[in-house]
């Protein structure tokens, strides 16, 4: 009798990680190349301070030919680097938003993922398909085995523990929080600072107070998930008024942030309330 061959199953399978990289592939790039061309050119040619933020995934819809999905990801460009604020919760998804907004993921240099959950770190395999020629800001507290798989790519790997510049004038706030770690991202400007967020569980005050410890300077604008959605109409009304003594100006709540909390935000804020959903670009020279 032959040998007995043992075969290994793993979680991912090798298959299951061909199958997606070359679906990935087939998805994207038969769309022509002269139009990622263009915008490669144009967003690198961009000075520092004409900062865009773009929504590549999100479950609140905005441009109706884009897909939604819970999760999030935002672009951000104008900085030194161009950067890829977490992944969403499905690649394929990740990468129909991306070519319909004609976004080139090779324009990306650095990519951060908030926290460990799937809605933020799922997209990131099929991205890394696409463009492994970046840098990968992680919270220290995620598993060696997530770090392994993202080496295999090729990517290089950087473990955040304590607040870290990233770029010139672009931070994390180091981890936060006890049970679910969480980093955010601090952009640096004249106007006052920039925060995004992934789903806020350390709390929104929190990141916005450490961010301003950090950076020594107003928050002007915070964006991405607040995650209130199972707070209290009093509760979030605390928090509001909490953000606007710490000197918050725009809002841009989404995500896990919840319906109700979104509309008290929209009622408080007013003009200074920003809708956010996919598709949502929201350009920096253009808030007072």
């Amino acid at each position: 009798m032959g040998k007995k061959v043992k075969f290994r199953i793993y979680p991912d399978s090798v298959l299951r990680k061909i199958a997606l990289i070359l679906s990935t592939i087939l998805l994207y790039y038969f769309l022509p190349g002269q139009i990622f061309a263009n915008e490669d050119k144009n967003m690198r040619d961009q000075k520092s301070t004409d900062i865009t933020l773009t929504v590549i995934y999100d479950n609140n819809s905005y441009q109706e030919n884009l897909k939604t999905g819970w999760g999030f990801s935002c672009l951000v460009q104008g900085t030194e680097k161009t950067i890829l604020f977490d992944t969403g919760g499905d690649g394929l998804l990740l990468m129909r938003n991306l070519q319909k907004l004609a976004i080139d993921p090779k324009i990306v240099d650095i990519v951060v993922l908030s926290h460990i959950h799937g809605d933020h770190t799922g997209g990131l395999q099929s991205f890394l398909a696409l463009n492994s020629d970046v840098t990968i800001y992680i919270p220290g507290s995620f598993p060696a085995s997530f770090t392994e798989e993202v080496k295999e790519y090729g990517a290089k790997v950087v473990e955040v523990e304590k607040s870290k510049e990233i770029c010139r004038d672009v931070y994390s706030t180091g981890e936060l929080g006890t049970w679910i770690k969480e980093h955010s991202l601090i952009i640096k400007t004249d106007k006052g600072s920039i925060v995004i967020t992934g789903c806020a569980h350390p709390g929104i005050v929190q990141i916005v107070t450490a961010s301003k410890n950090l950076i020594k300077d107003n928050v002007f604008l915070v964006i991405g998930g607040f995650h209130l959605r199972d707070n209290s109409q009093s509760e979030i009304e605390n928090i509001i008024y909490r953000l606007k003594n710490l000197g918050v100006r725009y809002v841009g709540p989404c995500h896990c942030t919840g319906d109700l909390a979104r509309d008290l935000f929209k009622k408080e804020f007013g003009e200074y309330y920003i809708e956010v959903g996919v598709g949502k670009r929201i350009f920096f020279k253009d808030l007072d």
